[in-house]
C-alpha cells in the first residue's frame, strides 16, 4: 500500500499548469521582493468564493449527502464558523453544478486537491523560487516539499508526508536558532508570518478564510546580522563577531581576444564589498593578471560570505570565485546580469538612490569627530564623489543596490555609508601570497586563526574592535606620521598600565610627580573599565546599523544607546579638551593627539545629548519584558496615536468594570467580582444551585460552583481585545517611525562607535607590548636610505609557543651597504623562520605595534612581498613551477627600492640548471634594477657567486648547527653495497644566523626524521656519496692540471726521473686533499671561535694524511740527502709532528656548519 501512495503524493512542489494570459501580465524584468516591513496577503482564490456564501446553509447538501455519524447533525452555537466552513466544503464536494461553476471561475493553477494552506504555499513558492521558506502555522514554522527535505537534512529534524507534500516543522521560539543554521549552510531563508491576528481576522473581511500570510524577512549570510528578529542569543551557525561582507565582482577585458596585456594584465576588475551590519563599503578597480592574484588578495583580505557575480565574467575569474566559494566554505553565490548597464544605466540607478533618499542632510558630523575615520581611509560619499568613481565599481554598486533592495537594506550604501578604497597611499595592501605564506590571518595547517599573527596580536575586548584590528593587521600604514601617532598612543597607554610600579620612586620626589602618576594610571583604569563594559554589552556597531535599518527591537535599542552613553560619561573623566569647549578649564591628562581626538569623538557632548533624548522616551522595564504596549512613555504631543489607543483600551476596561456592578445588583451578591482561571478572564463564579439567565455561557465548573461568561462581558472582552490589537498596531507603527527618526543621528553615533573601536585596538596593542616585553620601533625619516636593523629579533608566533627557548637573531641591512642576505643551511635549520620573522616584525611595526626585539630601526616600507613554499592550482591548470614564477613575476613588477622582498628556494620546481639560472637571474634583477632589501634563501651554491658582482651589497649567511659522526644502521634485510663504510651525521640545530655559506643541506637527516625505511636511506647515502665523489674528482682533475711541478731543489739531476714518476702516478687524491685544506683554512676568518678551531683541526688531519700518503709514494731518491744522513727513512716518517690542538677539541668529533 505504501508504494502506490508514494507515487501519488508529490514530495516536491508539483509543476503548475500554464496560466491563462491576462491583461495584468507581469513585467519583463523579475519583480523585486517587497519591503520586509510591508504586509502582503496571499489568500487563495477559494477564499473569495467562500466569502460570498450566505450564513444560512444551503438545502441541497442535506438532500444529496446522507447523514453520517462522522458528520454531526448539529454544531454548537458557540462556534458558528466551523459550521459554515463545513457546509461550504460539503457543498463543493456534492454539488456538480456548483463545482463546475467554481472550476470555471478558478484559474488553471488552482488544484481542488490542495488545501488552502497548500495553495498559499504554492503561491509563495512561485514568487520566491530560490528561497527556503519557513511558514508560520499556529505555534510552529513549517517547511513544505523540497524545503522540508533540506531542513530535515541540515537541521536533523523529522520530515513526514501530510496531505500532498512532505513537511517538517520547528517550534516558533526556536526560530533564531534554526534560521542561523540554515543560513550558515549557505541557503537563502525566508520567514513567512501570519499578517493578521485572530481578533482582527474575526472582525475583518477574511473571517471565513485561512490566515493571510506574507514574507516578513529574508536572511542570507551577509544580511542576517542586520535583519529583523535576529537580536536574540547568538547560537551556533553563523559567527556574530567576524565580518560578513557581500562582494560584487565585475570585469572587462583590457584587450578583447588576447590572453594578456603586455605580458602582465589580462582584465580590469571592479569590486564593491558591503558589510550590511556595520555600513562599511569597500570599493576599487584594478588590473589583474591571467591567474587573478589581485582578486585573490582582495578575497583573502575581506573574506566575503556572499559573492554576487556581475555577468558576463571570464571563465578564469568565475572559476576562481567558485573555487573560493567551495562546498566546504558555505559561501553563497548569486548571479546578476549587467547587460542593462551598458549605456550608463548603472550611474543613473545609483544617483537615483542618493536623490530620493533624505539622508543627504544627515552628514553633518564635524571634522573633529570624523577625523579619525578619514585617517583610516573612511569617508561619506556625495553625489559628486559617486560620479567620479570609475565605471566598473559603479556597475558593481548598482548591482549591489538592486540585490539589497530585496532585503530592504539599500539605504546602507547611501550617503551615510563609510566608503573605503581597497588601496590607498596611507595603507599597504599585502598580497595574497604574503597573507597566506606569512600566516597573517590563518595558519597553513588547518586554516584556523590559531597560530596566526592576528591571533597573537589581538587582545581586543569588543567584536567591532576585533573587526577593525583585522583591517589594521592586513593593511599596515605607509605614512610615518600616522605610524608615529599610533605608537605614541600605544606608548602612553602602556606607560599608564605600568605606572603603579614606577610611581613608588616618583612619590618620594614630590607631590607633582605623584599627581602625574595618578593621572597616568587613571587613563588605564578608565579605558579598561569602558572596554570591559562594552565587551559584555551587545555589538554596538551592528546595533546602531540595525537601528538604522529599523530591524532592532526595543531591548536592543536601549542596550546599545545606553552602552554608548555610559562609555561617554566614563571617558569624560579624563578631562580631554575639545573644540566644543568641554573641559576647557580642566588640565589635559592625555598627551597623545590621536588619543585626545578619539576620546573627544567617543565622549562627544552632542552624541550624549542625543542618547539622553532617545532614552527618555522609552520605558526600560517594558522593553526588557517585550511589552510593546507600554514601551513609550506617554506624551500626547509626541505620540498622539498611542495616546488615542491607550484611551480606547482604558474605556474598554472601564466598561467591563461597570458590568460587575450591574451583575451584583442583578444577582444580589455584594461581594461578586470577576475572576481568571487558566487564561480565561472576567468570569463570574456562582454556586451551582443559583439560577442565571439562559443566555449566559457556561465556561467551566467545579463540584460546587459554575463559572459563566455573560453575553455583555463577551462583547466587552471582544471590544477590549480589538482595542489592544489596534493599540499594538499603533505602537508598532510608532516604533518604526521612532527608529526612522534615528537616521538623522546615525552618522554621529557611527563616528563615536568607530572611535571606541580604535581605542580598543590601541588598548590591545598596549596590552601586547606590556605582556610580551616588546620594544617600540624607530622609523627613520623618508629622506634617509632604506634600512632594517633588528637586534635580538624574535618570531612573534613561535615565541608565544616556545617562550624563552626561542633563539633570537640579528638583522643588519642598509641600502648604502649590505642590503641582500643569501641564507643557506640545512633543511629544518630555521632559514624560513628567520626571513618570516623579519617580515612579521616589519608588519607589526607599521601597524603601530611594539615589536619582539631589543632594538628595531627601519624605514617605512611601501610593500612586503614573499615567495615561499610550493603549491599548484589544478582547477586553473597551473603547475607548481608556473605558480612560483608567476608569484616571482608579480614581485618583480610591483616592488620598489623601499620594499622588503623575501624569497625561499626559488627555482626548485624544475631541473637543476634551469632552477639555478632562474634564481640567479631573479636575484640579480632585484639587486641591479630594483635595489630593494632582499632576504634570499637557497640550496644552490652557485647563487653565492653573485657576491663577486655585488661585493659590498650581498652577504652570505647560514644557520649554525653541530654534527656528530655515527655509523649508519641498516635494520632492513636488504644488503646495501658499501653500506658498512658509510657514516650517518646526526645534526643538532643551533638556529643562530652566522656569516658564511654552507655546502651541505643534510637531506638524509630529514629523511630519517620523516621515518623513511632504513634501506632507502642507506641507498640514498650510497648514491649521495658516489655523486659527491664524482663531482670532487672532476674538480680535482681540473685543479690537478694547474699544478706545476717545480725542480727548484738540490737534486736537479732527478728531474727526468721525477717527471717520469709524475706521468705514472695519479695525483687526483692529492689535488682533492689540497682543495679541502684550502677550504678549511679559508674559514679561519670566522668570528665564531668554535668554527675556527674545528676548521684548523680538520685541515690538520687532512694535511697529515696527505703528506704521509704522498711520501709513501715517492722514491727514496726524492728525499733530500742531508735528511737521509740525519735519520733513516723510517725515522723520517716518525719525525713529523702534527699541529698541536687542545685536547678537548682533539677528542671531540663535533664540527659546525661548513666544517665538513
Amino acid at each position: 500500500m505504501g508504494k502506490p501512495k508514494q507515487q501519488t503524493i508529490s514530495r516536491f512542489f508539483p509543476p503548475k499548469p500554464p496560466q491563462i494570459p491576462s491583461s495584468a501580465s507581469p513585467p519583463s524584468q523579475p519583480k523585486p521582493y517587497p519591503r520586509i516591513s510591508a504586509t502582503v496577503s496571499f489568500s487563495p482564490s477559494a477564499k473569495r468564493r467562500l466569502q460570498t456564501l450566505t450564513p444560512s446553509p444551503p438545502p441541497q447538501p442535506q438532500k444529496s449527502t446522507p447523514p453520517s455519524p462522522q458528520y454531526p447533525a448539529a454544531i454548537p452555537p458557540s462556534n458558528p464558523f466551523l459550521h459554515r466552513r463545513f457546509l461550504s466544503k460539503l457543498l463543493d464536494l456534492s454539488s456538480p453544478s456548483s463545482s463546475s461553476s467554481a472550476a470555471a471561475a478558478k484559474p488553471l493553477t488552482q488544484n481542488p486537491a490542495y488545501t488552502p494552506l497548500e495553495q498559499q504555499v504554492l503561491d509563495l513558492k512561485s514568487q520566491y523560487p530560490d528561497v527556503l521558506l519557513m511558514i508560520e502555522v499556529g505555534y510552529k514554522y513549517r517547511f513544505f516539499g523540497e524545503d522540508a527535505e533540506i531542513a530535515a537534512r541540515v537541521l536533523g529534524i523529522f520530515a513526514h508526508v501530510d496531505h500532498n507534500f512532505l513537511t517538517a516543522s520547528i517550534p516558533t521560539f526556536r526560530l533564531h536558532f534554526h534560521v542561523r543554521r540554515l543560513v550558515a549552510a549557505g541557503y537563502k531563508v525566508g520567514v513567512v508570518k501570519q499578517t493578521e491576528t485572530a481578533a482582527i481576522k474575526a472582525h475583518g473581511s477574511n473571517r471565513l478564510g485561512p490566515f493571510s500570510r506574507g514574507l516578513s524577512a529574508l536572511y542570507t549570510r551577509s544580511t542576517i546580522e542586520a535583519a529583523e528578529d535576529m537580536d536574540g542569543a547568538r547560537d551556533e551557525g553563523v559567527s556574530s563577531s567576524g565580518s560578513n561582507y557581500l562582494a560584487c565582482v565585475v570585469e572587462k577585458e583590457l584587450v578583447p581576444g588576447s590572453v594578456a596585456l603586455e605580458g602582465r594584465f589580462a582584465v580590469r576588475i571592479g569590486i564593491i564589498a558591503v558589510e550590511v551590519s556595520t555600513g562599511d563599503v569597500v570599493h576599487g578597480e584594478f588590473n589583474d593578471n591571467s591567474i587573478r592574484t589581485g582578486l585573490e588578495a582582495v578575497l583573502i583580505s575581506l573574506s566575503p560570505v556572499e559573492i554576487l557575480l556581475g555577468e558576463p565574467l571570464s571563465a578564469t575569474t568565475e572559476k576562481l570565485l567558485l573555487a573560493y566559494a567551495g562546498p566546504t566554505s558555505n559561501v553563497r553565490v548569486e548571479r546578476a546580469s549587467r547587460d542593462c548597464y551598458s549605456d550608463g544605466g548603472a550611474l543613473a540607478e545609483v544617483i537615483s538612490l542618493y536623490e530620493t533618499t533624505d539622508d543627504n542632510v544627515l552628514v553633518t558630523v564635524n571634522d573633529t569627530e570624523n577625523g579619525d575615520r578619514r585617517e583610516e581611509g573612511y569617508n561619506h560619499p556625495t553625489i559628486e564623489k559617486i560620479m567620479a568613481m570609475p565605471e566598473l565599481p559603479i556597475q558593481a554598486l548598482a548591482l549591489t543596490i538592486r540585490y539589497l533592495r530585496d532585503f530592504g537594506f539599500e539605504r546602507i550604501v547611501g550617503s551615510t555609508a563609510s566608503f573605503r578604497p581597497i588601496s590607498s597611499n596611507f595603507e599597504m595592501s599585502l598580497s595574497a601570497n604574503a597573507l597566506h605564506q606569512l600566516e597573517v590571518l590563518a595558519n597553513n595547517s588547518d586554516g584556523s586563526s590559531e597560530g596566526s599573527l592576528f591571533q597573537v596580536m589581538n587582545h581586543t575586548c569588543t567584536a567591532y574592535g576585533s573587526r577593525l584590528f583585522k583591517h589594521w593587521v592586513t593593511h599596515p600604514l605607509c605614512d610615518r606620521n600616522s605610524i608615529s601617532a599610533r605608537l605614541d598612543a600605544v606608548s602612553e597607554i602602556a606607560e599608564s598600565m605600568g605606572s603603579y610600579k614606577g610611581s613608588q620612586v616618583e612619590m618620594e620626589l614630590g607631590v607633582e610627580n605623584h599627581s602625574d602618576a595618578f593621572r597616568q594610571s587613571e587613563l588605564s583604569e578608565v579605558m579598561s573599565s569602558v572596554l570591559t563594559m562594552l565587551g559584555k554589552s551587545l555589538d554596538v556597531q551592528r546595533g546602531i546599523s540595525r537601528i538604522f535599518h529599523r530591524t532592532s527591537i526595543a531591548a536592543e535599542f536601549i542596550g546599545v544607546i545606553h552602552a554608548i552613553l555610559t562609555s561617554g560619561k566614563q571617558l569624560q573623566k579624563l578631562y580631554v579638551e575639545s573644540d566644543a569647549g568641554y573641559g576647557a578649564s580642566q588640565p589635559k591628562n592625555v598627551k597623545s593627539a590621536l588619543l585626545r581626538r578619539l576620546i573627544s569623538t567617543a565622549a562627544s557632548p552632542t552624541v550624549m545629548g542625543h542618547a539622553v533624548k532617545l532614552l527618555s522616551s522609552l520605558n526600560k522595564d517594558a522593553a526588557d519584558q517585550g511589552d510593546m504596549l507600554n514601551l513609550f512613555i506617554s506624551c500626547t504631543n509626541q505620540f498622539p496615536e498611542i495616546g488615542r489607543g491607550r484611551m480606547a483600551v482604558q474605556l474598554a476596561k472601564e466598561k467591563l468594570d461597570l458590568l460587575i456592578v450591574q451583575y451584583r445588583k442583578q444577582l444580589g451578591v455584594r461581594n461578586l467580582d470577576f475572576m481568571s482561571v487558566s487564561g480565561k478572564t472576567h468570569m463570574i463564579e456562582l454556586p451551582a444551585d443559583l439560577r442565571v439567565p439562559s443566555n449566559w455561557v457556561k465556561v467551566s465548573s467545579t463540584k460546587r460552583t459554575i463559572r459563566y461568561h455573560p453575553p455583555e462581558v463577551l462583547a466587552a472582552l471582544d471590544e477590549l481585545l480589538l482595542a489592544k490589537e489596534e493599540l499594538a498596531v499603533a505602537c508598532r507603527t510608532t516604533w518604526d517611525n521612532f527608529l526612522m527618526s534615528f537616521g538623522k543621528y546615525y552618522p554621529q553615533f557611527q563616528a563615536a562607535v568607530q572611535a571606541l573601536a580604535a581605542l580598543d585596538c590601541l588598548h590591545s596593542l598596549a596590552i601586547l607590548s606590556r605582556n610580551e616585553n616588546y620594544v617600540r620601533p624607530v622609523f627613520v625619516h623618508d629622506d634617509e636610505p632604506s634600512q632594517i636593523r633588528i637586534s635580538s629579533g624574535r618570531h612573534p608566533v613561535l615565541e608565544s609557543i616556545l617562550g624563552d627557548n626561542f633563539v633570537p637573531n640579528d638583522t643588519e641591512l642598509h641600502a648604502d651597504g649590505e642590503y641582500c642576505q643569501i641564507v643557506t643551511g640545512p633543511n629544518m635549520g630555521g632559514k624560513s623562520c628567520y626571513i618570516r620573522q623579519v617580515a612579521l616584525i616589519a608588519i607589526m611595526a607599521q601597524v603601530g605595534s611594539f615589536v619582539p626585539a631589543s632594538l628595531v630601526k627601519m624605514h617605512v616600507l611601501d610593500g612586503i612581498y614573499s615567495r615561499m613554499g610550493a603549491s599548484d592550482s589544478i582547477q586553473q591548470g597551473i603547475s607548481t613551477f608556473f605558480e612560483e614564477l608567476t608569484e616571482a613575476s608579480q614581485i618583480l613588477h610591483n616592488c620598489s627600492s623601499r620594499s622588503l622582498v623575501i624569497v625561499d628556494e626559488l627555482g626548485r620546481g624544475t631541473s637543476t640548471y634551469d632552477g639555478v639560472a632562474i634564481a640567479y637571474a631573479t636575484l640579480q634583477y632585484f639587486l641591479k634594477q630594483k635595489k630593494c632589501i632582499v632576504l634570499f634563501v637557497t640550496h644552490y651554491p652557485k647563487i653565492l657567486d653573485i657576491q663577486k658582482e655585488f661585493k659590498s651589497s650581498v652577504g652570505a649567511y647560514h644557520v649554525s648547527y653541530l654534527t656528530s659522526q655515527k655509523p649508519l644502521e641498516i635494520t632492513e634485510s636488504e644488503s646495501i653495497s658499501s653500506a658498512d663504510k658509510l657514516c650517518h651525521e646526526e645534526v643538532t640545530f643551533l638556529y643562530k644566523l652566522v656569516r658564511g655559506a654552507s655546502d651541505k643541506s643534510f637531506g638524509l637527516n630529514v629523511a630519517k626524521l620523516a621515518q623513511l625505511p632504513a634501506s632507502c636511506i642507506a641507498q640514498a647515502a650510497v648514491m649521495a656519496a658516489k655523486l659527491e665523489s664524482e663531482v670532487s674528482e672532476r674538480l680535482g682533475s681540473k685543479e690537478g692540471r694547474l699544478i706545476k711541478v717545480s725542480s727548484q731543489n738540490e737534486n736537479l739531476d732527478h728531474s727526468s726521473e721525477l717527471s717520469e714518476f709524475c706521468k705514472e702516478q695519479d695525483f687526483a687524491d692529492l689535488a682533492k686533499a689540497c682543495h679541502k685544506v684550502l677550504f678549511y683554512m679559508s674559514a679561519l676568518n670566522d668570528v665564531e671561535p668554535v668554527n675556527m678551531l674545528c676548521s684548523m683541526k680538520n685541515a690538520r688531519d687532512i694535511a697529515s694524511k696527505s703528506i704521509d700518503h704522498t711520501r709513501d709514494m715517492l722514491p727514496l731518491s726524492f728525499i733530500p740527502t742531508k735528511r737521509r744522513r740525519e735519520v733513516g727513512f723510517n725515522d723520517y716518517k716518525s719525525s713529523y709532528h702534527p699541529i698541536t690542538m687542545p685536547r678537548s677539541l682533539e677528542k671531540s668529533t663535533y664540527n659546525t656548519f661548513g666544517a665538513n
